[in-house]
């Protein structure tokens, strides 16, 4: 396995008595730690209004951690297209790039949810039987967040986001545009030529990131980039997501085969009743995410452990909870490769939160190395 390298992925999470500034601290520390573990990426998600996460804007910290860093890859999981446009994109990577050239992934997503009257993929080439992949992966059933997407709070994010009157870029055609201002072939539909100056002839990666197998693992299988699936925010699409950017592959300038990712929530500790511990936070912590409230700061155990649950609050984490990886460095390893069997993934992706930031930089620790064995 140690040929299957392994990433972070960081949310910039706060705990519970800290501050903002102490978790950026804390992930530019841990991206250091990781690179001298031999991680062989480390990216930043995107995420708003959410009082225990602190990760506003991965170009932002990725800036930061670039200048604290020196060969790790670093990268975005992902900058949200929805309220962006193409051209301040790429001139946000170029500037990065022009003091790091050759370090960046510039990972691409949609926000803000499914459009109305999008459906789900739900084909797949797996089969899945009894909630389990061939080899026994679990795949939970299907969460459904069409209550979020009508929730106030959504829709007062995509307010604060977007200029008045403004409307998203059609996803396929805003990715074209970045590809285009990236290699200084853009032209408008009047022929006039734009470069972004930083920005054109930059060295990244682009990456499509996707939940499921719809438009997402179409835009990248048909543009023949990096796909990067999510196992940790979407277990129950996850093989319809690899499955969907596989089928839809044509080889192109960056690729000459399919290359994907998959993404883990992970503990490990030195045994098993130490991560679970360590881990006791983390059903609260998605509660609050899937009511809409907002990430909330991540609560010590003790703090986990007084909260009141409903058998309402169980069901809207339990596929999250069942499929975190918690344990000891060797359970944890089997079940990555046990994922990685299951989606062909060329790469895993990791994301581990726990309260305290040593315990959080020994979990990658106890993991490379075991990794490393294998």
């Amino acid at each position: 396995m140690s040929d299957i390298p392994l990433g972070v992925l960081d949310l910039i999470p706060i705990s519970s008595g800290s501050t903002a500034a102490d978790a950026l601290r804390n992930s530019i520390d841990l991206a250091r730690q990781t690179e001298r573990l031999g991680y062989a990426r480390y990216w930043f998600a995107e995420h708003h209004l959410n009082p225990g996460v602190a990760g506003t804007s991965p170009a932002v910290a990725l800036a930061l951690t670039a200048a604290a860093t020196s060969t790790i890859r670093l990268g975005s999981g992902a900058v949200q297209l929805g309220h962006r446009t193409a051209l301040s994109t790429v001139e946000e990577f170029g500037l990065i790039d022009a003091l790091h050239p050759g370090r960046l992934d510039l990972g691409l997503g949609r926000s803000g949810g499914r459009p109305p009257g999008e459906k789900a993929t739900t084909a797949t080439a797996t089969p899945v039987v009894d909630g389990r992949a061939p080899n026994g992966l679990l795949i939970p059933p299907r969460f459904s967040f069409e209550h979020l997407l009508g929730s106030p709070r959504i829709a007062l994010q995509r307010k604060l986001l977007l200029l008045p009157g403004a409307e998203s870029q059609d996803y396929a055609e805003q990715i074209d545009d970045i590809l285009a201002l990236l290699a200084g072939t853009y032209r408008s539909p009047e022929g006039i030529e734009a470069h972004a100056v930083p920005g054109e002839g930059a060295d990244v990666e682009v990456w499509i990131l996707g939940s499921s197998g719809g438009r997402s693992a179409e835009a990248a299988g048909a543009r023949g980039l990096r796909f990067a699936a999510n196992y940790h925010v979407s277990p129950a699409s996850v093989l319809e997501a690899v499955d969907g950017y596989r089928s839809g592959f044509h080889p192109s300038e960056f690729l000459d085969k399919p290359y994907v990712s998959v993404s883990a929530d992970v503990v490990v500790a030195e045994d098993d009743a130490t991560a679970r511990e360590l881990a006791a936070g983390y059903g609260p912590w998605v509660r609050s995410i899937r009511t809409a409230e907002g990430a909330i700061e991540y609560p010590t155990p003790e703090e986990a452990r007084a909260r009141a649950w409903s058998d309402e609050d169980r069901a809207l984490v339990q596929d999250r909870v069942d499929t975190q990886f918690v344990g000891s460095a060797g359970r944890v390893a089997d079940q990555l490769e046990q994922l990685q069997e299951a989606t062909g993934a060329d790469e895993l992706l990791i994301t581990t939160i726990t309260h305290d930031h040593a315990d959080r930089v020994r979990s990658y620790e106890l993991l490379a190395r075991e990794w490393s064995r294998r």
